[in-house]
């Protein structure tokens, strides 16, 4: 991982990660014990923490540090934000980060790592797709963009529908007033339509840009 170098008020925060447990108080009660930072300040720079995998969730929800051995520090630290289905929308997508995808910075296509977040693929119906040469299979790991809010037709995006997560391909439809969400698997799954009335309950959360094979689940 190679996070940077730390902001004094990082390393500040970090140090009393190591103290107390702080998911338990508030961002005033953080800035209390460091002395005078403001409360947005505090969120900020905890957030980033968390951003550069200094910090993370565990799952009784308290914030713990991460030891960076120096024997890692050349990996870089992608959010895992759960998994996403390939097939219906059937996994939740609460934006929790579940934990880090430890990356060599070789093996990635984008240098723009703080825009990246990784989700578990779920089911095969993309396992035709090709992105980069490498198709979704099940238990790969997609890396997403997530500054693409608005990507163009036929890409390859991370949709939520009602809460849920879905990869997909995208097409537009002008005419008509819709999009169609397409898998390309080796076997068929219908499309799932979508009018513009309805956009209230769907969003582009990012698109995909990469996907990393996961050997062992083979």
């Amino acid at each position: 991982m190679n996070p940077g170098v730390l902001h004094n008020k990082q390393e500040l925060l970090l140090s009393l990660a190591k103290k107390y447990d702080l998911s338990k108080l508030s961002y005033r009660e953080i800035g209390k014990l460091t002395g005078d930072l403001h409360p947005q300040v505090v969120k900020h720079h905890l957030e980033k923490l968390i951003q550069k995998g200094f910090l993370i969730k565990n799952r009784k929800g308290r914030l713990v540090p991460i030891d960076v051995s120096n024997d890692h520090k050349d990996l870089v630290s992608i959010p895992i934000m759960g998994s996403a289905n390939c097939g219906t929308a059937s996994s939740w997508a609460d934006n929790r980060v579940e934990g880090y995808l430890k990356i060599s910075p070789k093996l990635l296509l984008s240098k723009r790592t703080e825009r990246l977040y990784a989700l578990k693929a779920i089911g095969n119906s993309m396992n035709r797709a090709n992105i980069n040469g490498n198709m979704i299979e099940e238990g790969d790991f997609v890396l997403v963009d997530n500054e693409y809010s608005k990507p163009s037709n036929n890409d390859y995006v991370v949709s939520v529908i009602d809460n849920l997560a879905n990869i997909k391909k995208l097409l537009v439809d002008t005419k008509k007033n819709m999009i169609m969400l397409m898998s390309e698997s080796t076997t068929n799954y219908p499309p799932i339509f979508i009018h513009e009335s309805e956009m209230d309950g769907y969003r582009i959360t990012g698109k995909v840009v990469q996907v990393i094979k996961n050997l062992a689940s083979g």
